[in-house]
């Protein structure tokens, strides 16, 4: 009898931490085959057959579609270059090139992957409607407060994550190391 009631214990505590760590990578959006490039993250194969169970899980409970590999792939970004989280209280400059492709999106999302309400109802850049320097780099001040050129509003959250979607791109398809593919430098300059 104590040994029944042993194993049933012991079987009891082993589901509970197998269903909560299961939760928890889900919740979090926890994805295998990562391509980190600087501050920015992708995850090329999320879109695949190949992706892992734990992101087909989260797929299925968010209901959110990745693109696919021959489509476009997205990079996220929660922390500036030093590791610093992105905070909506200060100025940060996202400045440099992008890889190659046909078109992109920059959007500005809260913590649980909603657009940022703000005053403008501005929430991204794209490709085409970016002003960029006469070497073709280009400058995007994400801040509270309206800044000069590319400005990006955060409506003051205290947490945010940027994505920036390529699409039409050769990234993930054939990149194996990020000092392929240049992208954007994240900067935070002051903070109120």
């Amino acid at each position: 009898m104590r040994l029944l009631l042993g194993s049933l214990v012991a079987f009891v505590i082993a589901a509970l931490a197998g269903l909560g760590a299961t939760y928890f990578t889900i919740s979090q959006s926890v994805a295998f085959g990562a391509m980190p490039i600087g501050s920015w993250t992708a995850w090329p194969k999320n879109g695949t057959p190949d992706a892992d169970p734990y992101v087909r899980a989260t797929i299925a409970r968010t209901g959110q579609l990745p693109l696919a590999l021959g489509d476009g792939v997205p990079f996220t970004a929660q922390t500036d270059d030093k590791g610093r989280a992105l905070d909506g209280r200060c100025d940060v400059l996202l400045s440099g090139v992008t890889p190659a492709a046909r078109f992109w999106t920059l959007t500005l999302y809260n913590r649980d992957g909603e657009l940022v309400a703000n005053s403008v109802n501005r929430y991204g850049f794209t490709s085409q409607e970016i002003v960029r320097e006469a070497d073709g780099s280009f400058r995007i001040v994400v801040a509270p407060r309206a800044r000069p050129g590319n400005w990006l509003p955060t409506g003051g959250v205290t947490r945010y994550k940027l994505m920036m979607r390529f699409y039409d791109t050769a990234v993930g398809v054939s990149t194996r190391a990020g000092r392929e593919v240049p992208m954007p430098a994240i900067t935070t300059r002051s903070c109120r």
